[in-house]
């Protein structure tokens, strides 16, 4: 009988585990995996992709080889301790010894030439142009669009700064850390003489503005116009005591005959960007940044100082009606992007996992476009937490939310506040051939697997996750 027993207890127990690590084998992520290889082909309604073309390879898709740069720019990446002005000193890592790195400025047109050096990242970087819609061989992207530039490597990076804007740069190999230690920096293209930039970023829960803790200081103007930038991981909410302002563009696209605002604060998503026109008045005025002790005051003497205000700018009504480029209702394609949550296992390892069509990565659905398709897109987040959805290499338009048209100026945006419950339709022209990451820009969470592509047709890579050069581009 006890011999029974135990034979009956292995049984039961066989019956219990073996399911747990099939489950759990299933979840391992494959060493050197491609995006080709990535879960199954979604082509949104459009024909397939004829088998065997080919179109170019990612390295291929370059700005042209033999123009001169107009911006040329070295970055020289090091592992070390800088100083956090107001708070003292830190370790993390650095570009030519400062984080955020040096601001890139240039003009609308102007080819940009920056040149990478990794002289101590330990684990390699990438440099991402976030908000450019570069050409893909230039996205940087570790493992999608190039390897990680190892320590004692170069790479050269080279685009046309296309669109005038307020963009910012970051590391894209191993994300989640390396942007929150310091591999980072602010781009504008065609900046103007009465510019303020307010990046902000935190810092092993130091919350700064432009590198700086507490309250920073900017000479004012007349007239000034403010370049907000969040580099966080999660939304912010900016406002201005003791003026008025303008939204005058999102994400780095200008905002039709903008309304001026009173008592709202707006919301910057992570990874996303606001421009705010702000007539100064006699005094000095104070910029608040998500509450807390980091603020920036433009202007001289004294500035009001208050609570975030209650009400927000809605963009999905701000502005005015412009026409646009092309016609969301004849779509090409159109996609569902759901985003859940399910227990189970990630990479060997047991939790609360992010899903996207009620599939787990590196099971995820491939978007699959033709060059030249109207792509319509519906984003519904039911995950239980807020994600900020940024899609490479192009911009998209905001057509509803929650079922409410979009009545304002076309709102154009690459980083996207989807919050729990909420559902957005929006649409792009797939106009910029490559292999593009669409993930959550709360960058943890793409680390856990809230990241999938957007894949033009007969675009190929050589790059693979993982490998010699241990890509691991979130």
């Amino acid at each position: 009988m006890p011999r029974r027993r135990t034979v009956v207890a292995v049984a039961a127990t066989l019956v219990v585990l073996a399911p747990l690590g099939w489950f759990w084998q299933q979840s391992l992520v494959p060493d050197g995996l491609s995006a080709m290889d990535m879960g199954y082909a979604d082509y949104g309604g459009g024909p397939a992709m004829p088998a065997g073309h080919h179109h170019a390879g990612v390295g291929e898709l370059k700005p042209v080889a033999d123009r001169a740069a107009d911006v040329s720019v070295r970055l020289v990446a090091r592992s070390e301790r800088f100083e956090i002005p107001g708070r003292g000193s830190m370790a993390g890592y650095t570009l030519n010894h400062t984080s955020p790195g040096p601001q890139i400025t240039a003009k609308q047109g102007d080819l940009v030439e920056v040149t990478l050096v990794n002289e101590s990242v330990p684990d390699g970087m990438t440099l991402h142009w976030h908000g450019v819609d570069v050409p893909a061989a230039e996205d940087g992207v570790a493992g999608v669009t190039q390897d990680a530039v190892l320590p004692g490597q170069t790479f050269t990076y080279r685009f046309v700064a296309v669109d005038a804007g307020t963009y910012w740069y970051h590391s894209h190999q191993v994300s989640h850390e390396q942007v929150k230690k310091g591999l980072y920096g602010v781009l504008v293209i065609s900046p103007g003489t009465t510019d303020v930039v307010a990046a902000v970023h935190t810092y092993d829960k130091i919350r700064t503005v432009n590198g700086g803790y507490g309250e920073r200081r900017v000479a004012g103007a007349p007239t000034v116009r403010l370049r907000l930038i969040n580099t966080d991981n999660g939304p912010m909410a900016a406002w201005v005591d003791g003026a008025g302002y303008k939204v005058i563009a999102v994400d780095g696209t200008a905002v039709n005959a903008p309304t001026p605002v009173e008592g709202k604060a707006v919301l910057v998503t992570a990874g996303g960007r606001i421009d705010l026109e702000i007539t100064l008045p006699s005094k000095a005025v104070r910029i608040g940044l998500g509450g807390g002790p980091t603020t920036l005051v433009i202007g001289e003497g004294d500035a009001p100082a208050g609570p975030e205000p209650a009400d927000r700018v809605d963009l999905l009504s701000y502005g005015t009606p412009a026409a646009l480029p092309f016609d969301p209702a004849t779509a090409d394609r159109h996609f569902e992007y759901r985003i859940g949550r399910r227990p189970g296992f990630f990479d060997g390892k047991p939790g609360l996992w992010w899903t996207i069509n009620g599939h787990q990565f590196p099971d995820v659905p491939m978007f699959m476009v033709t060059e030249g398709d109207v792509v319509t897109m519906t984003l519904k987040n039911t995950s239980g937490q807020v994600h900020p959805m940024h899609l490479h290499g192009h911009h998209v338009l905001v057509l509803s939310r929650d079922g409410t048209r979009a009545t304002g100026s076309p709102w154009w945006t690459d980083s996207l506040n989807v919050e729990d419950d909420e559902t957005y339709e929006i649409a792009f022209l797939a106009d910029n051939p490559g292999i593009w990451m669409d993930h959550c820009h709360n960058l943890p969470h793409a680390a856990q697997g809230l990241v999938t592509h957007l894949m033009y047709e007969g675009v190929t890579t050589p790059f693979r996750l993982n490998g010699p050069n241990k890509n691991q581009p979130e």
